[in-house]
């Protein structure tokens, strides 16, 4: 039986990249080498693989690039603009064959309370922390669905399940891209592609260094002040995180037969996501009684006064019920 040129090729780039993966990092330098970007793409590179290492700002990772110049591809790249992502991920596709993995890293940091927000500030923040990672996210799945095969790891934070005052606009850049993922991995898994969430504390990368603030209003010195002041005067060595040692639990995962949805990283993170789990659930059950009073009576069992079905995700009919 005859294969055809184009069946051949697709069975070739398979076959290629199964064997040495190709990541298409963002925010591979964060304006230094000491970001988890920079970290990630040298523990993948020191794994052989293949990794297109991308940021605004290209020279910090040059070095890193130089070291492993059969494996590595630098390009330059703002995520906030389409024409900019096209052309690296047609880069990419055209020197590697494919982009196996893609890593939603780049994101940047707005503190503020809520009416101190500034609406250019806003929009900047959410033009990376989301709207950047969805480009990027629909610009690489057409080749993904095509070898059903690959992976889409977005760096969330536990700020996004987690807010504190003061980081109200950052938060909600990183829970608006946590509904996203989950969604997200809903659509990909039955297509072969993994969809991993990060969502580390805090970790000695130097972002910190390179926040921006909004413009103090007095009446809120003692809770979003309190807070900017704090993570203003506050040395790295009050961060626990090592990007090294998150870079290998990622690339860990990344390469896991089975895959989890959630990764949290970091001391800090799990203790305030775990926190925020308890409460919730104490709170929730507090309201059982207020949720279910306003169903239809119809939508109750009279026997028990509980629901008689739920909707839940992967229900083959919008609309359609399945028991308790």
């Amino acid at each position: 039986m005859q294969i055809s040129v184009k069946n051949r090729d697709v069975s070739n780039k398979l076959e290629k990249t199964t064997s040495t993966p190709v990541w298409l990092i963002t925010g591979s330098s964060s304006g230094s080498s000491s970001g988890l970007g920079h970290a990630l793409a040298s523990a993948v590179l020191h794994r052989g693989h293949r990794v297109i290492l991308t940021a605004r700002n290209t020279a910090p990772m040059q070095v890193l690039a130089d070291a492993f110049p059969e494996t590595a591809l630098v390009c330059a790249l703002d995520i906030t603009k389409p024409q900019q992502i096209a052309s690296v991920v047609s880069h990419a596709e055209s020197r590697f064959g494919s982009i196996d993995v893609l890593v939603n890293n780049a994101g940047v940091g707005y503190l503020a309370a809520v009416e101190e927000g500034e609406e250019e500030a806003i929009c900047w923040q959410f033009e990376t922390n989301f709207f950047g990672a969805a480009a990027l996210i629909r610009a690489v799945l057409p080749g993904m669905r095509e070898r059903k095969h690959g992976t889409i790891v977005n760096i969330a934070s536990v700020a996004g399940f987690v807010s504190f005052a003061g980081m109200g606009y950052y938060a909600a850049s990183k829970f608006v891209l946590e509904g996203l993922t989950e969604a997200l991995w809903q659509e990909m898994e039955p297509l072969g592609i993994k969809v991993l969430l990060i969502e580390p504390g805090g970790f000695r990368t130097g972002m910190v260094q390179r926040n921006r603030f909004g413009e103090q209003i007095a009446a809120y010195a003692s809770t979003s002040g309190a807070f900017r002041s704090f993570v203003q005067n506050a040395g790295e060595e009050l961060y626990p995180g090592d990007p090294n040692r998150a870079a290998d639990v990622i690339v860990k995962m990344v390469e896991a037969d089975k895959k989890p949805h959630r990764i949290v990283l970091g001391s800090d993170a799990y203790a305030a996501i775990t926190a925020k789990l308890d409460a919730l659930r104490i709170e929730y059950e507090a309201g059982s009684a207020v949720a279910q009073s306003t169903d239809f009576a119809s939508a109750i069992n009279p026997d028990n006064n509980r629901l008689l079905g739920v909707i839940r995700p992967g229900n083959p009919v919008p609309g359609s019920l399945i028991p308790l």
